[in-house]
């Protein structure tokens, strides 16, 4: 009988053989030894199942690239929350958008406000526009659908319309911070320093630098192979959770996005800190108390503009790496997304009276200009 099994084994074996130099296939390991007892369909099978692993069995768990990627955004609330917070967003955005557009549309017909300021301030406006349609539409309908996908290019659209925006912002506050030191330390060459031409020349300087920093960033990050990752832990595509997904070493991007925000948050907000030094040194010059208070009232509302978008956005990109904190960050990034772009109309209405005698002249029905 053990002899029977061994010619058995044998022929099998040398079948197989013949079938794998046929086929081009690697000839698989055979089993030489068969135990006392087992059947001959058991030591034919043992040949069989015996066999290399092919090229389809991958190269690892990140062989398949991302096509798409989902909004982790508010998913971990349940849905009377998420609904409680659309209705609140939705009312901010309404308002923002509204805001904005009352502002540019009061500062484009009343010759009263054809000054360099406003000018600085509808550029402001059109720019925040676009920064929260650019970022709280999505938002909006990951609230009511979580997990929303998005496709790789539609991320990166999002991305360098957000990056471009907010850096335009960054930079048009420190062209306004610019105009209110020129306004109250060099009131006679005013007309001249913040003529026309210089005010086309820094909102145009303040695009083209969002343009190229978004266009730097936004290349660094969707450079990186991404692989299985596909939950970005935010409510819009941001660079620090892509960086997250990402597979590949994300060191030289993250000293890229270092540089960026220092670039564009710590060189415009100390801009803005020395024109204010100056402007507080020359304004405590002033000799009547009534002089004073109005260079002040003029500073009020840009400054308040600024602590809350530098201070917010700054918390966000400039915090080391090891302090990060996904979950945080985005709620932080609730304030200067949704909250922020409401405060720019808010403030330069209800605190600005040249703004407000407009809006009377407006809803009066009267000519905004004589």
């Amino acid at each position: 009988m053990a002899s029977d099994l061994s010619v058995v084994t044998r022929e099998a074996s040398e079948l197989s053989l013949q079938t794998c130099e046929g086929g081009g296939v690697e000839p698989p390991s055979l089993v030489l030894a068969v135990p006392v007892g087992g059947a001959v369909g058991a030591s034919v099978g043992a040949v069989g199942h015996s066999r290399a692993p092919g090229p389809s069995s991958g190269s690892g768990p990140n062989a398949s690239a991302v096509a798409e990627f989902l909004f982790e955004g508010f998913s971990g609330l349940g849905w009377r929350h998420r609904l409680i917070f659309f209705v609140v967003f939705l009312s901010l955005y309404l308002l923002t958008l509204s805001g904005n557009a009352v502002i540019v549309t009061v500062i484009r017909l009343d010759r009263h406000l054809h000054t360099p300021m406003y000018f600085l301030l509808g550029a402001l406006s059109v720019s925040e526009t676009c920064y929260t349609v650019a970022v709280v539409p999505r938002m909006l309908a990951g609230l009511l659908r979580p997990r929303l996908p998005v496709s790789v290019p539609g991320c990166a659209a999002q991305l360098f319309c957000y990056l471009t925006c907010g850096i335009c912002n960054c930079f048009l506050l420190t062209a306004m911070g610019y105009d209110r030191y020129v306004a109250i330390c060099h009131p006679l060459r005013y007309s001249v320093l913040m003529g026309r031409r210089a005010c086309v020349q820094l909102v145009s300087g303040s695009l083209g630098v969002g343009l190229g920093m978004a266009t730097v960033q936004v290349t660094s990050v969707f450079g990186l192979p991404f692989c299985d990752g596909r939950v970005i832990a935010h409510f819009f595509c941001d660079v620090r959770p892509l960086l997250k997904l990402a597979c590949g070493d994300t060191t030289v991007n993250e000293i890229v996005n270092f540089v960026v925000s220092v670039c564009v948050l710590v060189l415009p907000m100390g801009l803005v800190c020395v024109s204010y030094v100056l402007i507080v040194s020359a304004v405590l010059r002033v000799a009547s108390a009534e002089g004073r208070r109005k260079a002040f009232a003029t500073c009020v509302s840009h400054l308040t503009v600024v602590v809350v978008h530098y201070g917010c956005a700054s918390i966000v990109y400039l915090k080391p790496k090891s302090q990060a904190s996904l979950g945080q960050d985005r709620l932080i990034s609730v304030t200067y997304t949704v909250v922020t772009p409401l405060l720019n109309p808010v403030v330069y209405t209800l605190r600005n009276k040249e703004v407000r005698v407009a809006l009377r002249r407006a809803m009066g029905r009267k000519p905004l200009s004589p």
